[in-house]
């Protein structure tokens, strides 16, 4: 089974996780009591489930769809590997996939 490893905001704690393959990582999180929001469930209508990825994986990621990158424009602290983790399924390209949480999310469905 893939692995990969979920990082804090402040960087300070990882926690390693095993999962199915073709999961995506904001199901992999929910299943493993990782705090990512997914306010949305996975259908791509907000930025909850947001996600900075290590340098090494970005590009070993299908590129974002059109669509993803616009829901990135409203998530807090973007950075040139942010993804959005309903969006990123866990494969053996990707074992060991490492993810660091932002230091917050922004919830548009609530306004």
């Amino acid at each position: 089974m893939p692995k990969m490893i979920f990082v804090s905001a402040d960087g300070s704690t990882r926690k390693e996780v095993t999962a199915r393959s073709g999961q995506s990582v904001l199901e992999i999180a929910h299943d493993n009591d990782v705090d990512i929001e997914g306010v949305c469930e996975g259908s791509m209508a907000c930025s909850t489930c947001h996600v900075i990825v290590d340098k090494a994986f970005y590009a070993r990621l299908p590129r974002p769809s059109e669509d993803e990158a616009d829901m990135l424009d409203l998530a807090f602290g973007l950075r040139p590997t942010s993804r959005l983790g309903c969006q990123i399924l866990l494969t053996d390209a990707v074992d060991g996939l490492v993810v660091q949480l932002p230091g917050r999310t922004v919830n548009m469905m609530d306004v």
